[in-house]
C-alpha cells in the first residue's frame, strides 16, 4: 500500500496546517465551534451545527454579476486513474459525484469520484496528496464518492476520517498516509456478524468520537430475501440501517443505535408483528451535533417496504424521526416523529440544522429539519418539543384491506413551503388543448387531500392510483437547508414532483405482504401531455422561511423549466422552475444554488436536472447572477477564502445542458431515461 504527497508547495502548507488552531480541531471533551471560522469550511455543513452559512462577503450583491468559473479539477486525480485504469469503469462519465468538501487553512479535503480522499489547494485546485487504495484487490480499488469527510486533531495529530464501501478510514492530513494505529492498519470494517457495512454519508466528529448516521445494516431481516424488503418489495424483512460511534484514536466501537426499537423499548410496540423485521430507515442524509449539550441529531428515513403498512400497524418509531442520542453513550435523549406510519416513502432525509433562533422575543436553541415532505419542523434541540404550533390534524383513512393509517399527522401551523395535495384545479392549463389532455389523463388517477394513502391498482377510471405531492423523490430531500443566524432565516429548496401510488397483489408465492407498490418508473414519475408535467408550476424553487413564525418570507423560482417546450414556447412564459435536487449555501448577502444533476435518482424521467448555477439576493430572492456549468450540481456548494480570495466550490456530474422535456418511454429500471453522457465528474470553483 502506497500513499503520496505531490506538489512543490505541499510541505510548507501542511506544516502550517499542523500548527494552526483550527476551530474544528477537537481534543477530548472540547466543543466544536458554533460557527465556521472566518474563511474556512471545516465540516460538511460548515460546522457541526450544519447551518451551511458563511459570513463571507467578498462576493456580494454589488459584484456577483461578475461570478465565473475560475478553475476546475477532475473528480479523479489523473495520476490515480493512470495507475488504476479500472477506476474509469467503476466511475463512468455519468456517475453520481455526491461529494461535499471541507476546507481548513486553504486546503480542500474531499471524497473523490471513487471515494478516496484527496487534498488540494483551495486557490488553484492543484493536488497536494491523494489517498491510494488500501490494496490492489478489486474490492479495494473500486468505489464511489461519499457525501463528505471529517477532520480531527489533537496537537500535531491531524486526521481525515472518511467512509468508503464497508470501511471507515483514518488518514494523516499532512501526508495522506494511513494512521496505522486506527483499527487494522488505518481502517475498520463496518460489516459485523454478517451484517452489511456502509458509510456513504459523511462522518461527524464530536470530541474524540466519530459518529456515523448510517454505518450499515443492523440486526433483523430474513435470509434469502435479497432486495425484496426494499422499495416496491414484497417482504416485511430487512435490516435497519444503524447509527454507530467509534473512538477516533483507535477505531474501537463505542455504541450503536438502531431505528428499530430494541426489546424493552416501549416504542417497539409501534410496529406490531413487524417488530424486529422491517428494514431500511437509513439516515442517508447527514447529521449534526451540539457539542455543548453533547447530543448528536440523526434523521431516520421511512421504513421499507413503503406503500404497504398492513403488517406494521402503529406509528413505526423511529422511522421518519429525528433522534437525539447522547454522543458519549448512544442512549436516546429524545425523539420526534414527523410522519406517522409512512406509506408514501417520504423519507426524513435532510440534515437537522441547528441555530439559536429568535421566537416571541426569546432566543431558543432550535433544530430545523425537513425532508421529502415539504414541512419545516422547528424543535427545541434540548427537549425535542416544537417551538412553533404543530398540532396533530386528522388525515384520510385507507381503503386498502387491512391498512390502518394513523388518524392524525403533525402539521406545522405555519403551513407547508410547497404543495402537499393534488386537486383538479392543479392540472396544467397553459392552453385549452393541454388542459383537456391533462384532464383526460387525470381520469386514470384519484385526487385526494394531503396525506391520502395509496389505493389498489385496477383497470378503469382511477385505477392508476392516488396523485401524490410530494412525490417519492420530491420536496426538500437531502439537499436542504441553510440557516442564517444574522437574519433568523432558514433557506431551503422545493422540488415539485408528482407520484401516483397504487398497490398490487405480490406475484411471488412467498411474499409476506398482502400488497406491494407498483413502483414502475411511470408511476414514480407521473408526467402529463407530451412529456410536460401534469400539474401547474412552479416546479423548482428556493424558499426563505422566517424562523420567528415559521412562515415563508419569499419564494423564488429556480430554473426555466419546460417553458421552451414546443407546445409552450410561443406563450412567452416566465420561468417555471427546474425540479432538481439543488443544495444551497448562504452568505452575508447571497444564497447560491444549482439546479441538480442528472445522476440523481429519477432525475432523467422527471427532468429534474440542469446545468445552471445562480446567486439569489437574500432579501427578496431576486436572481443576481447565473453561470452555466459543465453539468448539474451533485454535491452541495461551499464557500471559503484561499490566497486572499473568496471561492464557491461544488461537485458536478452527469448530462450537460437543460432537459428537453420530450416524451420518453422509460423501461422499468432505466432511471437515466436515455440521457446523453456528460463530462467526467469534476470540481468547479467559482469566483470573481
Amino acid at each position: 500500500m502506497e500513499f503520496r504527497a505531490t506538489g512543490a508547495h505541499a510541505p510548507a502548507r501542511l506544516i502550517a496546517l499542523a500548527a494552526s488552531a483550527c476551530a474544528l480541531a477537537l481534543s477530548a471533551g472540547a466543543a466544536a465551534a458554533a460557527d465556521a471560522p472566518a474563511g474556512q469550511w471545516p465540516a460538511v455543513g460548515g460546522s457541526n451545527l450544519f447551518q451551511r452559512y458563511s459570513g463571507l462577503n467578498d462576493i456580494n450583491r454589488a459584484n456577483v454579476a461578475g461570478l465565473k468559473i475560475v478553475w476546475t479539477r477532475p473528480g479523479l486525480e489523473p495520476s490515480l486513474l493512470a495507475e488504476y485504469p479500472q477506476l474509469s469503469a467503476s466511475n463512468t462519465p455519468t456517475s453520481y459525484f455526491r461529494s461535499t468538501p471541507i476546507v481548513v487553512d486553504g486546503i480542500v479535503y474531499a471524497s473523490n469520484a471513487a471515494g478516496l480522499v484527496e487534498a488540494f489547494d483551495g486557490a488553484t485546485g492543484k493536488t497536494i496528496w491523494t489517498q491510494q487504495p488500501f490494496s490492489k484487490a478489486t474490492a479495494d480499488v473500486a468505489g464511489s464518492s461519499a457525501r463528505g469527510v471529517a477532520m480531527w486533531r489533537s496537537g500535531d495529530d491531524v486526521r481525515i476520517i472518511s467512509g468508503r464501501g464497508s470501511f471507515l478510514y483514518a488518514t494523516d492530513a499532512k501526508t495522506g498516509k494511513p494512521v496505522t494505529s486506527f483499527g487494522e492498519q488505518g481502517r475498520i470494517n463496518l460489516s459485523e456478524d454478517g451484517r452489511r457495512g456502509g458509510a456513504a454519508g459523511a462522518p461527524l466528529i464530536i470530541g474524540d468520537i466519530i459518529v456515523l448516521g448510517r454505518a450499515g445494516s443492523g440486526p433483523g431481516g430474513a435470509a434469502g430475501t435479497g432486495g425484496r424488503g426494499d422499495d416496491s418489495g414484497d417482504q416485511v424483512a430487512g435490516q435497519p440501517q444503524v447509527a454507530r460511534a467509534y473512538d477516533v484514536r483507535t477505531g474501537r466501537k463505542l455504541w450503536e443505535f438502531s431505528p428499530m426499537p430494541a426489546v424493552g423499548d416501549p416504542a417497539r410496540a409501534s410496529w406490531g408483528p413487524a417488530a424486529g423485521l422491517a428494514g431500511a430507515m437509513a439516515s442517508y442524509g447527514l447529521i449534526s451535533a451540539d457539542a455543548e449539550l453533547g447530543y448528536v441529531y440523526i434523521p431516520f428515513s421511512a421504513p421499507n417496504p413503503p406503500g404497504a403498512g398492513q403488517t406494521r400497524p402503529g406509528n413505526n418509531l423511529y422511522g421518519d424521526s429525528v433522534v437525539a442520542p447522547d454522543a458519549r453513550t448512544g442512549k436516546k435523549v429524545w425523539h420526534y416523529q414527523t410522519i406517522h406510519h409512512d406509506v408514501w416513502d417520504w423519507d426524513l432525509a435532510s440534515p437537522p440544522v441547528l441555530g439559536d433562533v429568535r421566537v416571541n422575543g426569546k432566543v431558543v436553541k432550535a433544530l430545523m429539519v425537513t425532508g421529502k415532505l415539504p414541512q419545516l419542523f422547528a424543535l427545541d434541540r434540548v427537549t425535542g418539543k416544537p417551538i412553533h404550533p404543530t398540532p396533530e390534524r386528522p388525515v384520510p383513512k385507507s381503503t386498502v384491506p387491512g391498512e390502518v393509517m394513523s388518524p392524525t399527522q403533525p402539521m406545522p401551523a405555519a403551513g407547508p413551503y410547497d404543495r402537499i395535495a393534488v386537486s383538479p384545479n392543479d392540472l396544467i392549463d397553459f392552453t385549452p388543448e393541454l388542459k383537456r389532455e391533462a384532464q383526460d389523463m387525470a381520469k386514470s388517477y384519484v385526487f385526494g387531500p394531503a396525506y391520502s394513502p395509496p389505493t389498489l391498482c385496477h383497470d378503469g377510471p382511477g385505477g392508476k392510483g392516488v396523485l401524490t405531492l410530494p412525490g417519492s423523490d420530491g420536496g426538500g430531500n437531502w439537499n436542504s437547508g441553510s440557516y442564517d443566524p444574522e437574519t433568523n432565516t432558514y433557506y431551503t429548496v422545493a422540488a415539485t414532483l408528482l407520484t401516483a401510488w397504487c398497490l398490487v397483489k405480490p406475484k411471488m408465492p412467498d411474499a409476506t405482504v398482502a400488497y406491494n407498490l407498483d413502483g414502475s418508473i411511470q408511476k414514480m414519475a407521473t408526467m402529463g401531455p407530451d412529456g410536460l408535467p401534469l400539474i401547474k408550476p412552479p416546479y423548482g424553487r428556493v424558499v426563505a422561511i422566517d424562523m420567528a413564525t415559521g412562515k415563508i418570507k419569499w419564494s423564488a423560482v429556480n430554473g426555466e423549466g419546460p417553458r421552451n417546450h414546443p407546445r409552450l414556447k410561443h406563450l412567452n412564459l416566465p420561468w417555471l422552475g427546474t425540479p432538481g435536487k439543488a443544495a444551497i449555501v448562504a452568505t452575508r448577502e447571497l444564497v447560491f444554488a444549482g439546479e441538480g444533476a442528472s445522476t440523481m435518482l429519477m432525475a432523467g424521467p422527471q427532468r429534474s436536472y440542469g446545468d445552471k448555477f445562480r446567486a439569489f439576493d437574500k432579501r427578496d430572492g431576486k436572481v443576481l447572477a447565473e453561470v452555466t456549468l459543465p453539468a448539474g450540481t451533485s454535491g452541495a456548494p461551499i464557500t471559503y477564502t484561499a490566497g486572499g480570495k473568496q471561492f464557491v466550490l461544488v461537485a458536478v456530474s452527469g448530462s450537460p445542458g437543460q432537459p428537453d422535456w420530450k416524451p420518453h418511454a422509460c423501461p422499468p429500471e432505466e432511471r437515466a431515461c436515455g440521457l446523453p453522457p456528460g463530462p467526467p465528474p469534476q470540481w468547479i470553483a467559482l469566483g470573481l
